[in-house]
């Protein structure tokens, strides 16, 4: 009974939460962290916290599908994660593999038209995780509504590294002339996997820091981001539209920041005018009779006060 009341009110805390998300990201960045304490915590071993979290996968495509997200990327394997003994990793890179080539063939896949694309260092992977890299992004090659990044072998610093070799190279070969490096120039070399700025980033799992992930495309966006303690296996929709009310306020805020500012723009430059406006008034008032002073007063946006100030400032007759 008391399972049915939780599930009930939390049915009608995520109505609530729907209705009232109006901004939704573009391309939301997940960190997918604590699918080994979660396996720690229920005696098991730390692939069964890996295959937990990748039904937790699944589930958050659908739901960015629902929302109308175009992009998400997910850190599924980072540079350090080579450090792990091979007792976890040979079983990491087999789900890796399974599921690559499942989600590649999935009917609903095709149907959501999802693009897989692979970014990050893949080719420190094994072959049998390198092939079902190539049969998943060639199998959704022709999908174009919607793109899963799978972010394998990654790193943020090597990342940008690389792009800097890059183009230092092109500049010393003399095929890049270093006035014309820009935005572009570094985009272009970021593993050749163009993707959209990152709007939201979201870590479970408790930890506060988004560890190397996309800093060209979400720190330079200036990405909302959103952290929450259920370990990855455990993310609920619940918790994916609070993510999405973190990125909606973020815009909120900047909507308003922003008019703030333009509203203060205009009130300065409005000042300056308007007190120049007044000296320049006052010049030619004192070359006119009194009586024509109101002329030169009426072409002011404040003119009436104008004339009470000067009113009250004439001597009493």
């Amino acid at each position: 009974m008391l399972n049915r009341l939780r599930s009930a009110v939390e049915r009608a805390y995520l109505r609530h939460l729907r209705r009232r998300v109006e901004t939704v990201p573009t391309h939301v960045a997940v960190i997918q962290d604590g699918n080994r304490r979660y396996a720690r915590e229920r005696g098991d071993d730390a692939p069964d916290g890996h295959r937990a979290g990748a039904d937790t996968t699944e589930r958050v495509l659908d739901w960015c599908a629902d929302l109308g997200v175009s992009e998400l990327t997910l850190y599924a394997f980072s540079t350090e994660n080579f450090e792990r003994p091979d007792e976890e990793l040979e079983p990491l890179f087999d789900l890796l593999e399974a599921k690559l080539l499942e989600f590649a063939d999935a009917d609903r896949v095709h149907d959501q038209g999802v693009q897989v694309r692979a970014i990050g260092d893949v080719d420190r992977l094994p072959l049998r995780v390198r092939e079902a890299v190539d049969y998943a992004e060639e199998r959704t090659a022709d999908n174009d509504r919607f793109t899963l990044n799978v972010a394998l072998a990654y790193g943020g610093r090597t990342e940008l590294l690389d792009a800097a070799r890059g183009v230092a190279r092109e500049v010393a070969e003399g095929g890049l002339d270093p006035a014309d490096v820009d935005v572009e120039t570094v985009e272009r070399r970021l593993y050749d996997r163009p993707i959209r700025d990152v709007d939201l980033i979201v870590r479970t799992g408790g930890d506060e820091r988004t560890s190397n992930f996309l800093p060209w495309h979400a720190n330079g966006n200036e990405a909302a981001v959103y952290f929450c303690t259920p370990y990855w296996p455990e993310f609920s929709e619940v918790d994916f539209m609070r993510a999405i009310r973190t990125y909606q306020a973020r815009e909120e805020s900047w909507q308003r920041a922003r008019a703030e500012r333009a509203a203060a723009l205009v009130r300065a430059v409005a000042e300056v005018e308007l007190t120049e406006a007044r000296r320049v008034a006052g010049r030619l008032r004192g070359r006119l009779p009194r009586s024509e002073h109101d002329v030169v007063t009426e072409e002011l946006p404040d003119g009436e006060a104008v004339r009470e100030a000067d009113a009250e400032s004439e001597p009493a007759g």
